[in-house]
């Protein structure tokens, strides 16, 4: 062996040590958060944790499943509003990229996406809590919203590009009008990466608590009205974690494990539609 096939074998050994250590790296902070979560929650969790509101201070037991449900909810109508705005907004840049407009919004999504979400809280506390003198479910759904549309916006264009443009064409050749074209054989043709992008960022949205404070508030009871302030499962987990009583810090971490869990199980999902794609 000569001294530049040991240099090169030298080399790859360090190379590949080096980027092993660095998955570790990134690996090791996940399992210990994890496992710590799955330690102190699991003993927490029982059906009345799914099935009841939380008790009454001093009292024992009790769950959170007005969170859950409020989650739920505000959950589903930030998709309701987030996610048309997203999808048809990067069909237009799939479409009409090129244009002035369309770099202003592609720069403004961009812009978006990187403010801190309790920023967005603000802005929908502006905007909703403050004209409407009350917290509601609905004001936190659309600080959600604000949150989501510029993930799925620049996720759900990146995965436009990808669609060969010869199916484009043969639609149009054919005499289908631009835009079936762009909602019947584009979006169709992008579907699984559209929804790798949706799943990753409901799993976002899941667990913000900022903006939630500024709009929904919270509420220790059920509530069904979408103007009333309302309760979400990050929001108990803040309120319970920094009470002094012991029952509520079980049912923090309980409600902790969940949300590892629920999000958990989307990017998972994403991952999923992902590799199918790719597969496809």
């Amino acid at each position: 062996m000569n001294s530049f096939d040991l240099r090169r074998r030298l080399t790859n050994t360090l190379m590949t040590t080096l980027m092993v250590g660095a998955a570790l790296a990134v690996i090791t902070p996940l399992g210990i958060i994890f496992v710590h979560i799955l330690k102190m929650g699991a003993g927490s969790l029982s059906w009345d944790f799914f099935t009841q509101i939380p008790k009454p201070t001093g009292e024992s037991g009790g769950g959170m499943a007005n969170g859950l449900a409020g989650s739920a909810l505000m959950i589903g109508l930030a998709s309701g509003f987030g996610l048309p705005v997203g999808i048809l907004g990067a069909v237009y840049l799939n479409e009409f990229g090129s244009t002035r407009f369309a770099t202003a919004i592609r720069f403004s999504a961009d812009v978006l996406a990187g403010i801190p979400s309790i920023i967005t809280g603000m802005v929908a506390y502006t905007l909703l809590v403050v004209p409407m003198k009350g917290f509601s479910a609905l004001a936190g759904a659309v600080a959600l919203a604000l949150i989501m549309i510029p993930i799925v916006l620049r996720t759900t264009e990146e995965q436009l590009k990808m669609v060969p443009g010869t199916l484009r064409e043969a639609s149009l050749a054919l005499g289908v009008p631009l835009w079936r074209t762009s909602l019947k054989v584009t979006l169709v043709s992008a579907r699984s990466g559209i929804i790798t992008g949706v799943l990753l960022s409901i799993a976002r949205i899941a667990g913000e608590t900022a903006p939630l404070l500024f709009t929904a508030l919270g509420n220790q009871f059920w509530s069904k009205k979408m103007t009333e302030p309302m309760a979400a499962i990050p929001l108990q987990i803040f309120n319970f974690a920094i009470s002094p009583y012991d029952d509520w810090h079980k049912l923090a971490w309980a409600g902790a494990l969940v949300l590892v869990v629920i999000m958990f199980t989307l990017n998972l999902t994403a991952r999923y539609f992902g590799s199918s794609r790719h597969q496809g």
